[in-house]
């Protein structure tokens, strides 16, 4: 499973791009303001920092436009994925879309159904959001269940692209549950390295390893 961070924030996506894990990245309107920046100037810094898809939304809700802006998306950069919202016109354009080889992540998604004619239609990625799922007192990883056996059942190569992650055990869910890519905040993906266990027993390991005799092998300055 591919691990997505889903921010504008340029010092999280180099952070998170440096520490080696990281495969793309999911921008939406929300992040672009809070960002505070400009927005075509906030996109193409992403591009220079991470090797990997970077999807950025459109805004307009008839087919004809959300195509033209998708292939703005598609000519700032060769990593770049046309972010559409679900509806009958975004999909119109995504059906298009598909046929000129340009990449589409269709977004807010709530039901297999949903998934399912993105899918008819070509989509590169569909973002199923969880945790949104989960608030109303859905189950966000059973749709990502149904969406996977539905995909494997008719062999759509749409990929799962989970989103709304809003802890560490959704991720472990996502694994489990077959998707594809997981996207989720600075935070999520930070704490994938932490167990209050490994803490312990580091804190554990290196007091202990001050009563271990002096030793050259980890000598730096001695070693040079």
């Amino acid at each position: 499973m591919q691990l997505f961070i889903d921010t504008a924030l340029i010092d999280q996506i180099r952070t998170a791009w440096s520490w080696g894990i990281l495969d793309g990245v999911t921008t939406n309107p929300t992040h672009i303001a809070n960002s505070g920046r400009d927005f075509e100037e906030v996109v193409r810094e992403i591009f220079t920092i991470v090797d990997g898809p970077i999807s950025v939304e459109t805004i307009s809700q008839d087919a004809e436009t959300i195509i033209e802006e998708a292939r703005a998306v598609a000519a700032l950069h060769k990593n770049a994925v046309a972010k559409i919202g679900i509806s009958v016109e975004g999909l119109k354009a995504v059906k298009v879309l598909s046929a000129e080889g340009i990449k589409t992540n269709v977004t807010l998604c709530f039901s297999p159904l949903q998934a399912f004619v993105a899918a008819k239609n070509g989509a590169t990625y569909i973002s199923p959001f969880i945790n949104r799922k989960d608030v109303i007192g859905d189950d966000g990883m059973e749709m990502i269940r149904q969406i996977r056996h539905i995909y494997d059942n008719y062999g759509y190569t749409t990929k799962i692209l989970a989103a709304s992650i809003r802890t560490p055990r959704q991720v472990l869910d996502c694994l489990l549950a077959g998707a594809d890519v997981a996207t989720m905040p600075f935070d999520i993906l930070q704490a994938l390295y932490h167990h209050p266990m490994t803490d312990q027993g580091m804190e554990m390991f290196l007091n202990d390893w001050k009563r271990v005799p002096p030793t050259r092998l980890f000598d730096l300055k001695a070693a040079k």
